[in-house]
């Protein structure tokens, strides 16, 4: 993948909990050589932070659109965030705030 290294939050919202979502989203980051993490929301939503070059991450947030089978997406909301190479790799965290 080209481009250039982007870290960003993204939060999913919509019928993303109990329909495999959050190892849906880890699957595909790990395919495109994603680091960071996803996690359930208590409130309903879906958190994740993606670091990796721009052209990957963009990828992913297209996935993240469409979901898995079971899953409705109503909302994806991206936040830019500084810094980065805080990951070795991509995995699913505790449920949060």
């Amino acid at each position: 993948m080209s481009g250039e290294f982007k870290r960003v939050r993204v939060t999913v919202r919509g019928n993303v909990q109990g329909v495999g979502y959050r190892y849906f989203v880890l699957e595909r980051a790990q395919s495109l050589g994603i680091h960071g993490w996803v996690r359930n929301l208590f409130d309903g939503r879906v958190e994740a932070e993606l670091e990796g070059g721009d052209d990957a991450v963009k990828m992913l947030i297209d996935a993240m659109r469409e979901g898995p089978t079971f899953a409705h997406v109503q909302q994806v909301q991206t936040f830019p965030l500084g810094g980065g190479g805080e990951y070795d790799n991509f995995r699913v965290r505790p449920d949060g705030q």
